[in-house]
């Protein structure tokens, strides 16, 4: 599996906070912790900005997804507003989630939990061409339900 370096950098007083990392060998996702100061609840369809005393500088040329865990979605009804989120590579402020909760519990995010996950991209930039017609194909325009 290809390896690319991805510098990071921890704000003041957030050291006790672990670095994101990967939960097995062979994860597409690093962990990302909560790097709130105390304890914060999240009632019912309430949203809130999270920070995770971290930011990152990628290479040219890829971007970090930010993701739901899936045992937070199906145990607690908790995910990302924006999923996936994403981090540009010139980007360099702290990484932050937009939690919502949409269980029928109030959710209590403590310092150190493990939120989100991280996914690192290759990606590309498009060059659109201005035409007047389309190729056509099979599904045309065909939407929703339309499969």
């Amino acid at each position: 599996m290809k390896k690319i370096k991805v510098h990071i950098q921890r704000a003041a007083g957030n050291e006790d906070i672990p670095l994101p990392r990967y939960m097995t060998g062979q994860s597409a996702g690093m962990d990302i912790a909560a790097a709130v100061r105390a304890d914060e609840i999240i009632l019912p369809g309430q949203r809130k900005k999270i920070p995770t005393g971290i930011a990152i500088a990628l290479p040219e040329g890829y971007e970090a997804q930010i993701r739901p865990r899936s045992g937070l979605a199906v145990n607690n009804g908790i995910t990302l507003l924006n999923s996936p989120g994403t981090i540009d590579a010139d980007y360099r402020g702290e990484i932050a989630l937009v939690i919502i909760n949409h269980g029928e519990e109030p959710f209590v995010v403590k310092r150190g939990m493990r939120l989100a996950q991280m996914i690192l991209q290759k990606i590309c930039q498009g060059e659109l061409v201005l035409t007047d017609e389309l190729n056509s194909t099979p599904r045309g325009s065909g939407g929703f339900g339309h499969t």
